[in-house]
C-alpha cells in the first residue's frame, strides 16, 4: 500500500490512500511530462524511419549529350508520347508487358502517334544501368525495341533481387536475338552508350519527373502505369486539340508487333 497511488480529484475522501507528498508536482506536471515523453519518442521513431535521401552522382567526364531516347513509330505521326522509364521498375515492366502492346497495334501502327522512350535509371535499382546499356547495345545493330520487349519481359530473371551479376542474362537475351555477340560484347565492356543514358536521366529531372513510368502526352506529365482505355483517352484528348490531318502511313517506319508471342529468346 506504501506504493501506491491515486490521482487525486475533485472530492476526494478522507482515507483514500495517496503517498504523494503535498506540495508535490501536481496532475498538470506529470501529464504534461507524458506528452513531452511521447511526442520525443515519436520523433525519434520518425527520424529513424523516414527514408533516406540517395544522392546521385553524375559524372562530369562524360560528353554532354542531346537528350533523344528511342523513337517507335512514323516520324510524321501527328502526336509524339514521351516515356520516362526505367527498366527494373515493376510499374514500368507491367505497362510494357500489359498496356503497350495494345498501344502498339492500336495507336503507333495506325499511325496516330509515335512514342519516345526515355532512361531514367533510378538510384534504388542496382542492375538498372546495365539494361539500359543493353538496349543501347542493341540498339547499334538495329534491335533496340526487341531488347527492350525482352528486358521487360524477363525483368524477374536479371534484376536486383534475381541475381548481382545481370550481364549474363542480358546476354542471353541479346543472343536470343541474333544480335553479333562480339559487337555488343565490346559495347557493353566499354560502356559506349552511358553518356546518352545520362543525357535523358538528367533530362528527366530537369522536367521534374519523380516516378516512373511517367509519360508527357500533349501538355500533361502523366505518372503511372496507365491501364490502355486511360492511355487512349489522353491520347484522344490530345488528338481532338490537333487540326484534321490524315493518319500517317507506315512508311519510314517498321510496325513493331506483339513481341510477347515471340517472347523474344525468353524462356
Amino acid at each position: 500500500m506504501a506504493n501506491q497511488r491515486v490521482d487525486g480529484g475533485r472530492g476526494r475522501r478522507p482515507g483514500v490512500v495517496n503517498s504523494t507528498k503535498r506540495g508535490g508536482p501536481g496532475r498538470g506536471f506529470w501529464l504534461a511530462l507524458g506528452v513531452v515523453a511521447v511526442i520525443g519518442i515519436g520523433a525519434l521513431g520518425y527520424v529513424a524511419s523516414r527514408p533516406k535521401v540517395t544522392a546521385r552522382t553524375i559524372d562530369p567526364n562524360l560528353p554532354a549529350l542531346k537528350a533523344e531516347g528511342y523513337l517507335i513509330g512514323s516520324p510524321s505521326a501527328p502526336l509524339e508520347v514521351i516515356e520516362f522509364a526505367d527498366f527494373e521498375c515493376p510499374g514500368c515492366g507491367q505497362y510494357a508487358t500489359i498496356t503497350e502492346p495494345d498501344v502498339r497495334a492500336k495507336l503507333v501502327n495506325a499511325g496516330k502517334i509515335r512514342v519516345r522512350y526515355m532512361d531514367f535509371p533510378l538510384p534504388m535499382h542496382k542492375n538498372t544501368w546495365d539494361a539500359s546499356l543493353a538496349a543501347a547495345c542493341a540498339n547499334d545493330q538495329g534491335k533496340f525495341w526487341e531488347m527492350h520487349d525482352a528486358i521487360f519481359q524477363n525483368q524477374d530473371r536479371w534484376n536486383g533481387e534475381a541475381t548481382s551479376r545481370p550481364r549474363p542474362v542480358l546476354s542471353d537475351l541479346a543472343k536470343g536475338l541474333g544480335l553479333d555477340m562480339s559487337k555488343y560484347g565490346a559495347c557493353m565492356d566499354s560502356e559506349t552508350h552511358k553518356a546518352k543514358i545520362q543525357a535523358t536521366l538528367m533530362e528527366a529531372e530537369r522536367r521534374g519527373v519523380n516516378q516512373t513510368p511517367t509519360f508527357v502526352i500533349g501538355d500533361k506529365m502523366v505518372p503511372g502505369a496507365l491501364p490502355y482505355d486511360q492511355f487512349k483517352q489522353l491520347v484522344d484528348a490530345e488528338l481532338a486539340k490537333l487540326p484534321a490531318t490524315k493518319p500517317a502511313d507506315s512508311t519510314g517506319f517498321r510496325p513493331m508487333g506483339d513481341t510477347a508471342a515471340k517472347k523474344a529468346g525468353a524462356k
